[in-house]
């Protein structure tokens, strides 16, 4: 394979398709890989190497990291609550996916491994109460994280660190918290909240109904980092001088109803709520502590959970009237 700056693996992704588009705007060479046919990424960039592969199998990753300066780790086989509760060995077979790709990035010399870990990581009896105290890096221990996905982003986490201490690759890690925004998924099953949400509103909008369904009973919390957030967060790490795994989310803390009500008050509507109390929902309360990225990077959240649903709602607005003729 010819030689890149950068791989993202997972290019077709959501968060793989906005970093790609990111780095080749700083002017970097830019190898896209991702399982799906090329028809069904969010994005594809023409100035790229995009490349269909499944780096799952180990002749697969070993190709595509050939020649990479820089690894991004974001494949994996995800999407929202309701997928991840249902598929917890799809989502524990990424495994193979994680722990090929850095087998290639140490052999083919890559200078760094960045991860993309998850909140799901943090153990469960930290996350029982609504209005829960964030989350610090050091509650991913003694380890109880989610079934299934949190325990396959837990286990290459320490992947990471091991490939660091006994093959001198440099690996960063970033736990994600709940990356929304455009070009993503919107429906299907494997959308998160932030875009159910919109596409609950946005087809109350389009069709005039208003009734709409909530899983659960609306006041779990949660935080959401804005997609632009995430991709100048993650190059950070990536570069940074910090080999620890760190927070990446914003510490914007709201329940599943004011999620709601902020997409009303963009849309301009109020909606009739019925909770679905024995639907998907995850733990109760989730938070990012800041902290440690604020020491170390000086780091914080830009855009908004206003200002970025605002963005998203609009896109997936779109979308849904394309959807319904």
């Amino acid at each position: 394979m010819s030689s890149v700056d950068v791989l993202v693996a997972g290019g077709g992704g959501f968060i793989g398709g906005h970093l790609v588009a990111d780095l080749l705007r700083q002017g970097l060479s830019v190898r896209s890989v991702d399982v799906k046919p090329l028809d069904e990424w969010y994005q594809v960039h023409g100035e790229a190497q995009n490349v269909q592969a499944d780096l799952s199998l180990l002749d697969h990753a070993l190709e595509q990291t050939d020649g990479a300066r820089q690894v991004y780790l974001l494949a994996a086989d995800m999407g929202g609550m309701g997928f991840i509760e249902n598929n917890k060995a799809l989502c524990m077979l990424t495994v193979l996916t994680s722990t090929h790709l850095l087998q290639g990035a140490q052999r083919a010399g890559a200078e760094r491994v960045f991860f993309s870990s998850s909140a799901c990581v943090y153990a469960a009896d930290k996350q029982t109460d609504a209005h829960i105290t964030a989350l610090r890096e050091a509650d991913a221990y003694p380890a109880m994280p989610e079934d299934g996905y949190g325990w396959e982003k837990l286990f290459t986490e320490r992947m990471c660190r091991h490939f660091s201490e006994d093959f001198g690759l440099t690996t960063r890690v970033a736990r994600y918290h709940n990356v929304y925004g455009p070009n993503g998924t919107w429906t299907g099953g494997r959308e998160k909240a932030p875009a159910a949400v919109c596409r609950k509103i946005a087809t109350a909008v389009i069709t005039g109904d208003h009734s709409i369904d909530i899983w659960g009973d609306g006041e779990q919390t949660r935080s959401f980092m804005y997609i632009d957030d995430c991709v100048s967060g993650s190059q950070m790490i990536m570069n940074g001088e910090s080999a620890v795994p760190v927070n990446l989310g914003s510490s914007e803390l709201v329940s599943i109803n004011q999620l709601y009500s902020i997409v009303e008050d963009i849309a301009g509507i109020k909606c009739t709520r019925n909770y679905q109390l024995d639907a998907p929902q995850g733990v109760r309360g989730r938070n990012s502590d800041n902290t440690q990225i604020l020491e170390t990077y000086g780091w914080e959240p830009s855009i908004s959970l206003a200002d970025g649903l605002a963005k998203t709602y609009a896109w997936v607005y779109d979308e849904v009237k394309r959807s319904l003729g």
